[in-house]
């Protein structure tokens, strides 16, 4: 051990006189210690409620989406769906009809987002036979022409419209109106479903047909809206992207997850980063007391100073005693702190004894995803702010003129 460490170790343990400046010292440990427990618990925390939005939108839509610009595909989707599943991070790939209409069941009426699937593929690419409450996808697209087309509604807008499975509605859609003496398209569909995803943009507007009861609704013919594609993980999309782009190119348009929804994403992001910051200010608090604690030291110790540097102690020894104090601190504070925060995190994660409301949140408990990274970066940030708050007292100290600090000794 150094000389510096062992002259600033027991200037930490203070004597039993002064042991108020020992008290003023473990208090500030304390209070990093909360600090970085606090940081890396609300950080954590709102990593699992970024994951908890982003598992339910991807579970309802897709990684990636395949589009073209003109909003409708040509004839030969079936061949692009083809090139793009033999890519290789690439899992399932299904179409899909998407636009806008309104829903009429009895004397309720609701705007809403047609989307038009296919039954036998689309629980390859999003989760949504998952989601189902209530009812089956098996009659999305019945084989008898003249039977009714299913419809599968999100629980919000079928509470709305007080439907029930087996209930008559009517789909309308204005597209290809082309003056106000048009008709607009209605359908008649029966009600074989119920969904709910957690998300009110899904289970407030979206209705789901069959592919081929949207492509006649809608005039279609052969063609789609795009195509939805599953890859092996969430950070393939843009991989993926990038070969559809190469491989396939113009008029096609794949856009990523993230891309679709990069407002929401990037708000999350940005409120993460803003805690971080606010809460920061818990450490920096802390920080402050170390400031106030080794000041004091300073001042208690003054003729030791003096007379250590009257042996031969340089400056730079001098400065590096009161550094290594405030080192000290911050190092305990901040694994204790990390350790505390990881703990309560592992508890929660395992016994998820904080719970929430499920009708309210539609998750039963307080999510929690725990990042190594974050840890990492809480705890540098601990450490360097309970260090950078000991430079003033070591300077302070290594000025001290030693003839004026032991004349009177």
């Amino acid at each position: 051990m150094s000389f510096t460490w062992i002259v600033a170790n027991r200037y930490l343990r203070s004597k039993r006189r002064t042991g108020f400046i020992s008290l003023i010292t473990w208090l500030s440990t304390g209070g990093v210690a909360l600090g970085v427990g606090a940081l890396v618990i609300v950080l954590s925390i709102m990593n699992g409620f970024e994951e908890e939005v982003r598992s339910r939108i991807i579970g309802a839509d897709a990684p990636l989406r395949v589009s073209t610009f003109s909003g409708h595909s040509t004839l030969d989707w079936p061949q692009v769906a083809e090139t793009i599943a033999g890519l290789d991070k690439v899992e399932a790939v299904t179409p899909y009809v998407l636009d806008k209409g309104m829903i009429r069941a009895g004397k309720y009426t609701e705007g809403c987002i047609i989307r038009g699937v296919d039954p036998r593929t689309v629980g390859a690419v999003n989760r949504l036979p998952e989601m189902l409450v209530a009812g089956s996808m098996d009659d999305l697209d019945p084989h008898d022409p003249d039977s009714l087309g299913g419809i599968i509604l999100g629980r919000y807008l079928a509470d709305i419209l007080y439907i029930d499975l087996g209930d008559t509605l009517f789909l309308i859609s204005p597209t290809g109106m082309s003056s106000i003496f048009s008709q607009p398209k209605i359908g008649q569909f029966v009600v074989t479903g119920v969904f709910e995803s957690g998300l009110a943009e899904f289970d407030q507007a979206f209705v789901i047909i069959g592919l081929h009861q949207a492509q006649r609704m809608f005039g279609l013919g052969a063609q789609v809206s795009g195509l939805d594609v599953k890859t092996k993980t969430l950070e393939d999309a843009a991989t993926v992207k990038d070969e559809i782009n190469e491989t396939i190119g113009y008029p096609w348009y794949p856009r990523t997850w993230y891309e679709m929804r990069k407002t929401l994403f990037s708000w999350m992001q940005l409120e993460k980063w803003a805690m971080f910051i606010v809460l920061s200010l818990i450490i920096l608090v802390a920080a402050f007391n170390i400031v106030s604690t080794l000041v004091m030291i300073t001042m208690e110790k003054r003729k030791e100073v003096g007379i250590l540097m009257a042996m031969g102690a340089t400056q730079k020894n001098i400065q590096r005693i009161f550094l290594w104090q405030g080192l000290f601190v911050g190092l305990v504070g901040t694994i204790v702190g990390l350790i505390l925060g990881f703990v309560i995190l592992w508890a929660q994660q395992t016994w998820k004894f904080i719970s929430l409301p499920s009708d309210i949140y539609m998750i039963a408990a307080l999510p929690v995803r725990m990042h190594v990274l974050d840890f990492t970066a809480v705890g540098v940030v601990g450490v360097l702010l309970c260090l950078l708050a000991a430079v003033y007292p070591a300077r302070r100290a290594a000025a001290l003129d030693p003839v004026e600090a032991i004349r009177y000794e």
